[in-house]
């Protein structure tokens, strides 16, 4: 088989906010920005990978959802439970700095894991946890 990763969706609540994480603080490009208002769908990766993305979406746009579910899910974002991803980079503590002076909220500062891992945490404007771990 050949498969491959090529878009993993987080929520947002706030499009203008979270394009402005994902672009201006992450340094992501916006391949697509559809819809208006609350209800945009924005697609944003890194400039040097262009068949993996992130799909900013409006989480509870979904029909299929009750509203006892929508409240589930604004609960979750609220406390950050609900959506997450795992990010990685070569030099941990310049982009631990560059995230940190771009306002982003710090949740977890460079460690070394006592599972062998060195990483940090963030959240996006929509609680979304960032955890980003340093590869070798």
């Amino acid at each position: 088989m050949d498969i491959s990763i090529h878009t993993t969706v987080l929520p947002h609540d706030d499009p203008d906010a979270s394009l402005a994480f994902y672009r201006d603080t992450l340094g992501f490009e916006v391949r697509t920005d559809v819809g208006s208002g609350a209800m945009r769908w924005i697609t944003v990766g890194p400039a040097d990978q262009p068949g993996t993305s992130i799909l900013l979406a409006p989480p509870a746009a979904d029909p299929g959802i009750t509203d006892d579910e929508r409240r589930t899910i604004t609960e979750m974002m609220a406390k950050g439970t609900y959506g997450w991803i795992l990010l990685a980079t070569r030099d941990l503590d310049s982009t631990f700095q560059k995230l940190q002076e771009g306002d982003a909220e710090v949740v977890q500062e460079p460690t070394e894991q006592p599972y062998g891992v060195r990483d940090c945490a963030f959240r996006d404007p929509a609680g979304n946890q960032i955890r980003i771990r340093e590869v070798r």
